[in-house]
């Protein structure tokens, strides 16, 4: 009877919590966070990323190898360009957050 419910279980709370503060550390970088939110828009080419966000190929690179690795990116190959989309829902759904407070819209002044 004194079994915790399933949502205070200490263990199952430590574990949201460790994956809670990876995907909050993946978000701290500012250019893994613009890529994120200009692929939360939808699918877009290494190239494009670049024209639109203004991040160097270098340093484009290495943050979207870092985005695959975690996972949280998928690609797709259309002959020599590689494009990348968002694969993890959740993810999403922070960003939308991240999006309606910190990034208000210009009417709303």
């Amino acid at each position: 009877m004194n079994d915790p419910s399933p949502e205070l279980d200490p263990q199952r709370l430590r574990g949201a919590a460790a994956q809670a503060a990876a995907t909050l550390r993946l978000l701290a970088n500012e250019d893994r966070l613009l890529l994120l939110c200009q692929l939360s828009q939808g699918e877009c080419s290494v190239g494009e990323l670049e024209e639109q966000l203004g991040i160097r190929q270098p340093t484009l690179s290495q943050q979207l190898g870092v985005l695959r690795n975690e996972g949280v990116v998928a690609t797709r190959r259309e002959g020599k360009y590689v494009h990348y989309r968002i694969a993890d829902p959740a993810l999403l759904e922070i960003l939308a957050v991240l999006y309606r407070l910190y990034c208000p819209r210009e009417d709303a002044r």
